[in-house]
């Protein structure tokens, strides 16, 4: 028996090597497929996405094959700021918009010609902007508008692609992981699986981002309350003289009119300033009296 135990354990430790050396071959091919299959997964969309620029190449003229965001900028004026307000709100609801932004500004109330304003951030589905356009045109005095078209194709399609190429390797991971047959494979796996969905997470969120802007249009509105809106055509040299003379009087009775109105609003105030001046101009004649008295009668005694 002595003789044989070292027979056995030189027997173990032939199999051990052996078997060693089974697992250190099979996991260097798992992870060689590992990597080709990863490889191929990063590829295949990168192709994918190429195509689809090529496609999209051929129709650059036509404009509904290409991504665009619209942002516009509009001056208006109303009126009635509440009922302008108003206004937008039911053409949002009904072109299916929404305010993402709304501040409103309460203006003085002695002023002749403005009282108060708002401005508004609006998200417009692209197809409905012409529609909302002629909508504030009806309501208001729009004194000026400006639009500005920002093509993204590319920024779109390239986002896209990387989606599809994360989505594709995904898919390809969780395949292996349901093979893998050791834990040093099975930690590989799940360590690139918790990369790609997080890669996977932050381009979607992206692509909607993307989606939206391209979707809805941006209008920054900005609503004057004013007495009399500002002329849009151009008006004669004669016109503009008899303008300009009426609205100098308009404004001439205006300021008259603001200045009775502080007057009569501050007038318990003045009263008691007047007051105060008034007491401390006697108390000073009372003091100069008193010493030119003295001055007096110190000459009459020397």
């Amino acid at each position: 028996m002595k003789r044989l135990i070292p027979l056995f354990l030189c027997l173990a430790l032939l199999l051990s090597a052996c078997g060693g050396s089974k697992t250190a071959s099979e996991t260097g091919a798992y992870r060689y497929e590992l990597a080709e299959d990863t490889a191929m997964a990063a590829e295949a969309p990168a192709d994918m996405g190429a195509q689809s620029m090529n496609s999209g190449s051929t129709s650059v003229d036509l404009p509904e094959n290409r991504k665009f965001v619209i942002t516009m900028h509009m001056n208006a004026e109303t009126d009635d700021l509440d009922g302008a307000i108003d206004s937008v709100n039911q053409a949002l609801n009904q072109l299916n918009g929404y305010v993402q932004d709304q501040s409103i500004y309460n203006g003085s109330a002695y002023s002749g010609r403005r009282y108060r304003s708002g401005d508004m951030t609006l998200r417009i589905p692209a197809e409905n902007l012409e529609d909302f356009t002629q909508t504030m045109e009806g309501c208001t005095n729009v004194v000026s508008s400006s639009r500005s078209t920002e093509d993204v194709t590319l920024q779109y399609v390239d986002t896209e692609s990387r989606v599809n190429a994360l989505k594709t390797e995904q898919t390809r991971l969780l395949e292996l992981l349901s093979q893998a047959d050791n834990m040093t494979d099975l930690l590989e796996i799940e360590s690139r699986l918790t990369d790609v969905r997080d890669e996977l997470e932050r381009y979607a969120s992206r692509l909607k981002v993307l989606e939206n802007r391209v979707d809805y249009a941006t209008v920054n509105l900005s609503i004057t309350e004013v007495k009399e809106y500002t002329p849009v055509e151009e008006k004669t040299r004669l016109e503009k003289i008899g303008e300009g003379f009426v609205k100098s009087l308009k404004d001439l009775g205006s300021g008259i009119l603001d200045f009775f109105t502080w007057l009569l609003i501050d007038l318990p105030y003045l009263l008691v300033f007047g007051l105060v001046v008034f007491l401390a101009g006697k108390l000073l004649k009372a003091i100069r009296k008193k010493r030119k008295a003295k001055k007096q009668k110190k000459e009459t005694t020397d």
